[in-house]
């Protein structure tokens, strides 16, 4: 059932009961490999079926059970399963089960008494193309897949690794797909193939791959799918000579619906770009504040350590009023730690937020960022409080005794300023990043 066009392959299309592969010609005789396989399955349907399979075996699969190949494949197949068999909830998902060409596929448990690995990614219905890149490298298999929620082609993730894993030294690939009761769209757009070399080891030249005896076939059979194609052109010239010399046209009338992107797709394509731009951004503030309280922690560290080096040298009154004073100054300190913790936990809730509930037309998703942001300006400015109270009580009296020196530090810019300076940055940051949202919520409402 699969059909064929100039810029991808259907392998099925979203009817029910169908079946669909492609597969080489020719054995691959790569020892080692890797292949780019770029795919789409879209459906109207909440739950999509069955899946898609990327396979390579001894022997051509070209029709069975498996996701529309055959059944007792000698090699691997790697198996993008949409529909729950097993009820378990964890589909879809990526299956990687090999065979020696004797087991029969377990349809009810979805492979995973089969399984040599798995993880679960859901590849229906994604703004962008999903990428998959399997690398077969001595004797291990890899399986890294990106999503489809960005259009950068190289930002893939780990899914699923198996090791000592021995296939056939000669083979074929192929990719395959079915349909069900439920029925998807599963369409690919490349599948490309790459031979893997050890270092130093010399890569055959094209010549040597190839036999003189081969090439001579593959230009004959070139030759004569040229002719038919010129056959096929005269053909259609007479039967239409409304469009001699104007082909454009019947092109322009087929592939017109694919120059244009809809209203639809360019709302939820801006939609995803702006909850990423907002998630990175986020993300970066939670790691800076990682960062200054990890230097609290050191600070307070510090302190505590040379008040037990220098406690000792300080007799009577004069000793206990100092200790007093650093004992006040240590438990500023821890207060700013919490203060700052409390900050870090309020940014990955509404980080959490941001990631969940953000849809255009949301008022309650709205207003809780907007709470949770009210909230960490709160306990900025409890911070920024602690801190200038912190240093009048250091400034009030010269008759106190000042507290032991610190000991040095690389940077010649104070604690205190260094705190003021972090937090007028967060609270600019912040009033950014809303800023920014109110802009693109009120772009939005154009679309």
């Amino acid at each position: 059932d699969a059909i064929p066009s100039a810029d991808q392959i259907r392998i099925t299309t979203s009817l029910k009961s169908q079946r669909g592969s492609v597969w080489t010609k020719n054995k691959s005789i790569f020892e080692y490999w890797e292949v780019e396989v770029t795919f789409r399955v879209t459906g109207r349907g909440r739950i999509g079926a069955d899946g898609l399979a990327i396979w390579f075996t001894e022997e051509q699969g070209l029709e069975g059970p498996v996701f529309g190949a055959a059944d007792k494949w000698n090699g691997v197949g790697i198996f993008f399963d949409s529909f729950d068999n097993d009820g378990k909830k964890n589909n879809p998902g990526v299956i990687v089960v090999g065979n020696n060409g004797k087991l029969l596929y377990d349809h009810q448990n979805d492979g995973s008494t089969q399984a040599l690995a798995s993880c679960q990614r859901d590849f229906r219905n994604k703004p962008y193309p999903v990428r998959v890149k399997i690398t077969y490298y001595q004797k291990t298999l890899t399986v890294l897949i990106n999503n489809g929620f960005t259009p950068d082609k190289e930002d893939y993730e780990f899914c699923a690794k198996v090791e000592e894993m021995v296939l056939p030294s000669h083979g074929y690939f192929g990719i395959s797909a079915a349909t069900g009761g439920l029925a998807d769209d599963h369409d690919v757009l490349s599948f490309l193939t790459f031979q893997l070399t050890e270092p130093g080891k010399e890569v055959p030249t094209p010549d040597a791959e190839i036999p003189q005896k081969d090439k001579e076939k593959y230009q004959e059979e070139f030759e004569h799918f040229q002719q038919e194609l010129d056959k096929k052109k005269e053909e259609f010239q007479k039967e239409h000579p409304d469009v001699q010399g104007q082909p454009g046209k019947l092109f322009e009338q087929l592939f017109t619906d694919d120059l244009f992107e809809t209203v639809s797709d360019r709302e939820l394509r801006q939609i995803f770009e702006g909850q990423n731009r907002i998630h990175l951004e986020i993300k970066q503030l939670n790691r800076q504040l990682d960062m200054i309280l990890d230097e609290q922690r050191k600070y307070v560290s510090a302190v505590t350590d040379e008040i037990a080096k220098r406690g000792a040298g300080f007799p009577g009154q004069q000793g206990q009023v100092t200790q007093q004073g650093t004992e006040t100054l240590v438990k500023t300190q821890e207060e700013v730690i919490r203060q700052i913790s409390e900050m870090r936990n309020s940014m990955a809730d509404t980080l959490r937020l941001i990631t969940g509930v953000q849809h255009p037309g949301s008022a309650a998703g709205v207003y809780e960022t907007t709470q949770h942001f009210n909230d960490i300006k709160e306990h900025l400015h409890v911070v920024k409080r602690d801190i200038e109270h912190l240093v009048q009580r250091n400034t009030a009296s010269s008759e106190k005794p000042k507290c032991p020196d610190l000991p040095p530090f690389p940077s010649c810019l104070s604690t205190v300023h260094f705190f003021i300076f972090v937090v007028v940055q967060t609270v600019l940051f912040i009033g950014y990043i809303m800023y920014r949202t109110q802009q693109e919520a009120a772009a939005k409402k154009f679309f």
